[in-house]
Parts: structure tokens; C-alpha cells; sequence
């Protein structure tokens, strides 16, 4: 059987594409390659992709209903669905927030309607985000917490896509795990987030702004143990006696790290002093985050390995190595 995975071209969609692959899986890449960010950093991980005799790459906006309806439509011997392709970012939701609704409403709408009408779905596994927990100032956060709260229009359209799913899963039967992520990062990262940020700054000798004084933790967890986390998801699917076969879980490093621990280890990577400049904390952005993954522990096995000592070295290395640093 076949699984599709949406936002193959993205930082988590195209490891999770890759380790699929490496087990014997065929796999159909779904993404529109938006420039959101660079197209050609999408490209290059989709080169890698290319390379494996069972993947398939499939051009197509998840926001675009018909689209959506025809690929699955052609695509009727899918068993398994990983659907991460979705607008990222929080503050690019202050400044163009119909892109969020387009591709995180109507594209898991449209995903949801094609996952209802595949004749042997197994398992629908889709991202979420810790933004959902917003203003939710409880630590760690839990699943079970309120998250009617949203900080910005990124964690609004999170908390409706795991509002649908739960709907479908209970009208019609979809069996669905939504995972929600927490600041993840790695070789192959996106150029928007810290890591990627800082260590370009840092090597180029140019000035990084810190937000909230450099006051803010994240529980930033490597892309290795989220790909473990997904994969775990996916041969878990939910069952039926247990209600809705809806299932939502935290995948994080079970720890909060402070932004400016996290600075001081790109630069100790990048062998330079970073210049800083402290700056008040952005609209929709939040303090500190950090997961409770007592379900995920239990139900997945997932167990977070990396901690940022090892992680973030290894996110330099690749940076240097990808820009021929």
C-alpha cells in the first residue's frame, strides 16, 4: 500500500518522506512549494527525495478543494495519511493571515474529505502545534489543558483543524492522531526559526534580536525524535471502543531551555560571539513552552533523545555544509 505525505518539500514533511522510504514504504509527496521561504531550500530536499525509486511527487495546493478531490480520487490505494503541509509562522499571520486560513482550514478540510473517501484508510496522522495552547500560563503543557486561548491566527487555525478532525472521526469514522509539535529544529530547518536565524546572522556578523530581553524558554526538540514520534503515530492509529478514533498528542523534549542557552551554544558551534540586540517581546508570541508527553510516553513509546547540546551542533554543521561555509 501507499502512503501520502503532504509538505514533503517542508523541514519535518521531507524527513518523515525520507525515513518512510529507508523502511520499504512507497510514498506520494504532496506540496505547492510556496516561497513563504527560499523554494530552492524545498527543491533540495525534494532532490534527495527524488532519488528513491518509491516516491512520487504530486504539485498540488492542499488549499485547492477540486485539486485535492481529484488527487484523491487517483490516489485510491493509499492506506495512510501524514498530512503536514501547512502555512508556518506566527508573525507572518499578523501581516497575511488569509494564507492560514487558506492552507490550515481549507487544506485540512480538503484533507479530511479525501481521507473519508479512501476505501482503505487506515490511519490519518496530521501536524499540529504547541501555539495551540496559547495563553495558557500552566507548565508543563498538557494535552487535556484548555485551548480556547489562542495567542495568534497561526494557533487559532491549529485548534480549528484538531476541532474538524475530531468531527470527521466522529461522523464518519476517520481514524486520526493529531501530534502537536514543539519548536522543532535540525539540519534541513526552516529559515524562519531561531536556529536558523541566529547561526545565519552569527556567521554573516550581523546583529540578532532577541525578543522579551532574552527572557523566553522553548522546549526545542530535534527533528530525529519528531520523525521517531511521527512514525510511532502512524502504525498506532486510534481505535473505534475507545470513542472517536481522534487521538491528540505533545511531541517535545520534555524540558525548557532558555533562548539565550540556546544562543550561546550557536555561537560555541558557529566559533564566533554573537552581537545582540534585546527587543520587547512580538505580538502573538509567548514566554516559555514546554510539553508534557506523559501520553505520547505511554501510547507511542516516544522517548526524545537529543538534547540542544548535541542537537544544535549538529544543525551548525549542516548550515555551514548547505551554504559551503
Amino acid at each position: 500500500m501507499t502512503i501520502i505525505v503532504t509538505g514533503a518539500a517542508g523541514f519535518i514533511g521531507s524527513h518523515v518522506a525520507g525515513a518512510l522510504l529507508a523502511r520499504g514504504e512507497r510514498v506520494v509527496g504532496i506540496d505547492n512549494l510556496n516561497p513563504y521561504y527560499d523554494p530552492a531550500l524545498k527543491e533540495a530536499r525534494l532532490k534527495r527525495l527524488r532519488k528513491q525509486p518509491d516516491f512520487t511527487f504530486e504539485f498540488a495546493d492542499i488549499g485547492d478543494t477540486a485539486a485535492m478531490a481529484a488527487l484523491f480520487e487517483r490516489l485510491r490505494d493509499v492506506d495512510r495519511v501524514v498530512h503536514l503541509a501547512a502555512q508556518a509562522g506566527v508573525r507572518y499571520s499578523l501581516t497575511n493571515p488569509q494564507a492560514y486560513v487558506h492552507s490550515n482550514v481549507a487544506g485540512q478540510l480538503s484533507i479530511l474529505e479525501g481521507c473519508r473517501r479512501l476505501p482503505s484508510l487506515k490511519h490519518l496522522v496530521y501536524a499540529s502545534s504547541s501555539s495551540v495552547y496559547g495563553a495558557n500560563d500552566k507548565l508543563p503543557f498538557s494535552v487535556g489543558d484548555p485551548i480556547d486561548r489562542p495567542m495568534s491566527l497561526y494557533g487559532a487555525t491549529k485548534v480549528a483543524g484538531e476541532a474538524m478532525a475530531e468531527s470527521y472521526s466522529r461522523l464518519f469514522g476517520v481514524p486520526a492522531t493529531g501530534l502537536r509539535f514543539f519548536s522543532v529544529y535540525g539540519p534541513w530547518g526552516r529559515p524562519d526559526m531561531a536556529a536558523y536565524i541566529f547561526a545565519k546572522a552569527i556567521l554573516e556578523g550581523r546583529t540578532i534580536q532577541v525578543f522579551n530581553n532574552g527572557d523566553m524558554k522553548r522546549d526545542f526538540t530535534y527533528i530525529d525524535d519528531i520523525v521517531a514520534g511521527v512514525i510511532a503515530a502512524i502504525e498506532r492509529p486510534p481505535v473505534p471502543h475507545e470513542g472517536a478514533p481522534h487521538r491528540l498528542y505533545n511531541l517535545g523534549n520534555r524540558r525548557s531551555e532558555s533562548l539565550m542557552r540556546m544562543i550561546a551554544l550557536i555561537e560555541t558551534a558557529c566559533g564566533r560571539k554573537a552581537d545582540i540586540e534585546f527587543a520587547p517581546m512580538q505580538p502573538g508570541d509567548v514566554k516559555e513552552t514546554y510539553a508534557d508527553i506523559e501520553e505520547s510516553s505511554r501510547d507511542l513509546g516516544f522517548k526524545p533523545a537529543t538534547a540542544i547540546d548535541e542537537g544544535i551542533p549538529r544543525f551548525v554543521a549542516w548550515f555551514r555544509s548547505y551554504h559551503g561555509l
